[in-house]
């Protein structure tokens, strides 16, 4: 079987050299809102107290299990204890 001649395309405007985008300026309405957003943690609103974390019910419900003795068998009724320790502490 003969091969078959090949064309070229011809160009188009989209072969032509891709011109960079223009600068993108920020307005000072979004620069407010970027600066607020970019508080740190200590200049952050108060809000009201926060659930306690699993992090702190685990170490807590922790304390629970060696103040007892290490005795297995009651890691939930140290879990839920703990949790309850923790929301009326806080």
């Amino acid at each position: 079987m003969a091969k078959r001649p090949t064309t070229k395309p011809q160009a188009t405007e989209s072969d032509a050299p891709a011109q960079p985008k223009a600068k993108r300026t920020r307005t000072p309405a979004a620069a407010a809102t970027d600066q607020a957003t970019d508080r740190p943690a200590e200049q952050a609103p108060m809000g009201p107290p926060a659930e306690p974390s699993d992090e702190d019910i685990r170490r807590r419900a922790y304390d629970r299990y060696l103040a007892r003795g290490g005795n297995h068998g009651l890691h939930f009724d140290d879990w839920l204890e703990a949790e309850r320790e923790l929301k009326t502490k806080k």
